[in-house]
């Protein structure tokens, strides 16, 4: 059996809602709290296939602990808004009546210089839940079409084969 390491919810729903929309069943997701609990997440997990999700910051310590390591880069919010694009973002921050919210943001002097997706990123993990509630709406919006390949890759992975051997540290998966 496959078992989805991911490193935080906002990952795992993702995954749960991309799978659900192109009508997959995706084998069981176990969140790790951050990259660095990968290892004791998988330490009971010797008799499953275990793949991973992870941002590309945190990869080394995914890759030295699962087999297939999936990387979003730099991680899963920039994947999402890089395949949807600014506008599409926009129009779902809109729809959640935040759009204001975000330009005032956009406004703070501190933020000026810096890039759309950058302000996007601080939109999203600015607020306590706001990553993990947008993680899901922008993979509600997605074009199916459209899906970031660490995540598109991962799935059709698991579903391609359910159960490839057991995990060994070493190699890599990257998109």
């Amino acid at each position: 059996m496959t078992v989805i390491i991911v490193e935080g919810e906002s990952d795992r729903v993702a995954l749960e809602i991309l799978g659900a929309r192109m009508g997959v069943e995706l084998p069981r997701i176990v969140t790790v709290g951050g990259a660095s609990g990968a290892r004791r997440a998988i330490s009971g997990l010797s008799d499953h296939s275990v793949v991973g999700l992870v941002d590309a910051n945190e990869r080394a310590l995914f890759e030295r602990v699962i087999e297939r390591v999936y990387v979003c880069d730099p991680d899963l919010e920039g994947e999402l808004v890089r395949a949807l694009g600014v506008d599409a973002v926009e129009a779902v921050i809109a729809e959640q009546g935040e759009l204001e919210s975000f330009r005032r943001l956009q406004n703070q002097p501190a933020q000026r210089g810096r890039s759309v997706e950058a302000q996007l990123e601080r939109f999203f993990g600015g607020r306590s839940g706001n990553k993990l509630r947008y993680a899901g709406l922008l993979a509600a919006a997605m074009p199916l079409d459209r899906v970031p390949a660490p995540l598109a890759d991962l799935i059709r992975a698991v579903v391609a084969s359910p159960r490839r051997g057991l995990s060994t540290p070493g190699g890599a998966c990257a998109a």
